[in-house]
């Protein structure tokens, strides 16, 4: 039996590394994949891969950080589908490693509305529907850069602990109304987040002085079973939390 079996599911980053995988996997187990990205070559392989596959998907180009893309996405779900199961707020940006004292207004905001913006957009919008429908479930990614000061830069450590306190004000307010709201909290994992990445030197040395510590790279298939498991109802009394998959390293 497919464990998300007709269920509507839009994922934001969908487009390549953990989105990419998220949205194959959700789709091989039943779901219809609401795919957005600001990538239209990268949504487009992926529609083709999954309707290849006898999948159903709709590939939406939008900017998560951009309030009226987002709505669209929602408005153009339910006009599709009718319904909003699963909300995953996959879509991020890296920051460069940029310590508090460098960090701009143009790449706070531009970490801050990819980072936390979009997911609080598409939650606010996403909340409703699922209250109409009795309920629905919500994974935002998150980072160990969320619970910890020394996996990035000012910006996207900011942006990852807010995340989770998203996360967990969203599970509390709701867990009463059958809407469950859980973060990943990924270590590394071999993306292409860090493709176009110029790190800031200083920053970077003291960000990957405990490098040494991380026993290995994730895989973003990794990461997609994770979700997988706080999409289905295998996951049914977990809510408001924070599951970190990071292969060990922040048990050190």
């Amino acid at each position: 039996m497919k464990k998300l079996l007709n269920k509507v599911v839009i994922i934001t980053g969908a487009g390549s590394g953990m989105g990419e995988a998220i949205s194959k996997l959700f789709s091989d187990e039943g779901a219809k994949i609401v795919a957005v990205d600001v990538n239209d070559s990268s949504l487009e392989k992926l529609t083709n891969e999954i309707t290849q596959k006898g999948g159903v998907v709709m590939k939406i180009k939008a900017n998560v950080a951009n309030e009226d893309e987002v709505s669209s996405v929602i408005k153009l779900t339910m006009d599709t589908f009718g319904a909003i199961d699963i909300l995953v707020n996959n879509a991020g940006v890296m920051d460069d490693f940029y310590p508090v004292d460098l960090v701009t207004n143009d790449l706070w905001h531009k970490v801050m509305g990819i980072n936390l913006d979009g997911p609080f957009f598409a939650c606010r919008l996403a909340v409703p529907i699922m209250l109409k429908q009795g309920g629905g479930v919500i994974i935002n990614i998150s980072s160990i850069g969320g619970l910890n000061g020394s996996r990035a830069g000012a910006a996207y450590t900011a942006s990852k602990h807010a995340l989770i306190g998203l996360t967990k004000n969203i599970g509390f307010m709701y867990a009463k109304s059958g809407i469950r709201c859980n973060a990943i909290a990924p270590g590394g994992v071999n993306t292409n987040i860090g493709k176009s990445m110029k790190p800031n030197a200083f920053g970077y040395e003291r960000c990957t002085s405990g490098g040494a510590g991380m026993p290995r790279m994730g895989d973003s298939a990794e990461i997609a079973n994770t979700a997988l498991f706080l999409a289905c109802n295998d996951s049914s009394f977990i809510n408001g939390s924070v599951l970190v998959a990071d292969g060990g390293w922040t048990a050190y």
